[in-house]
């Protein structure tokens, strides 16, 4: 029996290019929601009647639910149907960007907001896993994860650009309304291109009180990430809520544990490759999420740019961004991820560093222009091969929690170093500001370290790259090996048997050390 059932709803032969440009449009929707938004608060606090405490939650609610349902998302696009998700998942965003954009109120708009978090959910780990299920691991599952990896980072940055181009030339409203075109073409097409595939052999029952746990732990994580400024880091309600979550996610543990059919199987933790790969991108979106976020603030703060010109100023990132991820996939060929992947996190955290250069009359070009450029080389080179990582070695049936976890990580990451980040550029600020410095040089001076954090969360995420992650290709004669012990395990002297596994993995390996060439 195959790990994976392809349903035979498709008549029309699709070729996996197709496929990758599907989903890739709709990666390019979910991730280009999350910072186009940015640019268009001012307006949408004028038009809405947001009050400064609750105009943050715009952006708060879609991280909230998204980064809380990735993990759910992942697992029921195994379960359910990685096509079935993607559809729903895109028919829920489009028409909670319809919501957004003809809203008239703050409930309105916060919970069409939330609707679009959840729908992002559960597209982009079944748009990642159908990728995986698509493309045979090796160079063209590479080159495809080129392409996603190039999305996602270049996706915030030319969300702030096509942003500021919108609010300028339209409306805020027209920020929401830009999904549904994209949606509609996207739904069309996934219906006629797309084959439906799912996990077989798995048992009935659905692992209820494990997807409440995990769900539920999630989202109050992210809550009291985001909250962390406002409360403070040694509140009653932080620490809390840090608890509660903590409660939560170690309940999620012990349920996965005991129940028949988990929906996190905790063997999947034993693939060191995810699990390195999940922990360097642990830290790799928290030194990323700062970047657009204190960036922005400088140019419009300090610089005085309007939201166009900051748009356009991301333009180099994002085009060198998507030049570094192409010429990483070749490399990742010709090598294996580990060393690509430390040399990009090296490159990024040299990057990072030439963010402290900023000054409070500094210039784009001279100084905001090469940090920028260098850190898009670091991470186009990081993310195809850290997301390569992270699906290297997983079993079909396991694509939608894999991309899940990535996810999840992301995201996790990216809201905790966000909330440190913050803590330290505010405190330092008001420190500088007590000091008797001037409005731009307490902001430069709060901004830039907030990037010397950053640089020292990227370094230390190519250590752990460094020193976890697997750097051995994987070679053919390896699946000659999972094949021998695959039917070991079925005979019926497996207890016995498994000493020739053992024999037979040591000849193999053996034989490479004596035939590889010396030097």
């Amino acid at each position: 029996m195959s790990d994976v059932t392809v349903a035979p709803t498709n008549p029309v032969r699709v070729s996996p290019n197709a496929v990758l440009a599907i989903v890739a449009v709709a990666q390019f929707m979910v991730v280009l929601d999350a910072s186009v938004v940015n640019v268009a608060l001012p307006s949408i606090q004028r038009d809405v009647g947001f009050s400064e405490q609750s105009l943050s939650w715009v952006l708060n609610a879609y991280t909230l639910i998204f980064g809380g349902f990735l993990l759910l998302g992942g697992r029921a696009a195994d379960r359910l149907g990685r096509r079935r998700l993607f559809i729903a998942g895109i028919s829920l965003f489009a028409g909670a960007s319809l919501v957004c954009g003809v809203s008239q109120s703050e409930a309105t708009l916060l919970i069409a907001r939330g609707a679009q978090g959840l729908g992002g959910a559960l597209v982009s780990p079944a748009a990642l896993s159908i990728i995986l299920t698509t493309f045979a691991e090796g160079p063209e599952r590479n080159r495809a994860l080129a392409v996603w990896g190039a999305i996602a980072g270049a996706g915030g940055a030319v969300g702030l650009l096509l942003g500021g181009a919108i609010v300028e030339l339209l409306s805020w409203r027209w920020v929401f309304f830009v999904n549904l075109p994209m949606g509609a073409a996207v739904l069309v097409l996934a219906r006629r291109s797309l084959a439906e595939s799912r996990a077989e052999g798995v048992r009935d029952g659905y692992d209820l009180g494990g997807a409440t746990a995990i769900t539920l732990g999630t989202m109050a994580l992210v809550f009291t990430l985001i909250k962390s400024n406002d409360w403070g880091w040694g509140s009653a309600r932080t620490l809390v809520g840090l608890a509660v979550s903590a409660v939560l996610l170690v309940g999620f543990v012990w349920i996965e544990r005991r129940h028949e059919n988990p929906l996190v199987p905790l063997r999947i933790f034993s693939n060191r490759s995810l699990a390195a790969a999940d922990a360097t991108m642990l830290l790799v979106a928290a030194a990323l999420f700062c970047v657009f976020f204190f960036c922005t603030l400088y140019l419009q703060q300090v610089l005085g740019y309007n939201a166009l010109k900051t748009g356009v100023a991301y333009l180099p990132l994002s085009l060198t961004l998507i030049a570094s991820s192409a010429l990483a996939s070749q490399v990742v060929d010709r090598l294996t991820p580990k060393p690509v992947l430390v040399l990009g996190l090296l490159i990024a955290t040299v990057g990072f560093a030439l963010f402290t250069r900023l000054q409070p009359d500094g210039d784009y070009a001279g100084r905001v222009l090469p940090a920028m450029i260098v850190m898009a080389i670091g991470l186009g080179m990081a993310f195809v091969p850290i997301t390569i990582a992270a699906t290297t070695g997983v079993a079909a049936e396991d694509s939608g929690l894999a991309s899940g976890l990535l996810n999840t990580t992301q995201q996790v990451g990216g809201s905790l170093g966000l909330a440190v980040l913050s803590a330290i550029s505010t405190s330092r600020i008001t420190n500088a500001l007590d000091g008797g410095s001037t409005p731009a040089a307490a902001l430069t001076h709060g901004f830039t370290g907030a990037f010397v954090v950053a640089a020292i969360l990227c370094a230390a995420a190519a250590v752990l790259a460094l020193v976890l992650l697997p750097g051995r290709r994987r070679e053919p004669q390896d699946a000659h090996i999972a094949t021998i012990a695959m039917s070991v395990a079925r005979c019926p002297g497996a207890p016995y048997c498994g000493y020739l596994t053992r024999l037979a993995t040591w000849g193999h390996r053996v034989r490479d050390t004596v035939a590889r060439p010396r030097p």
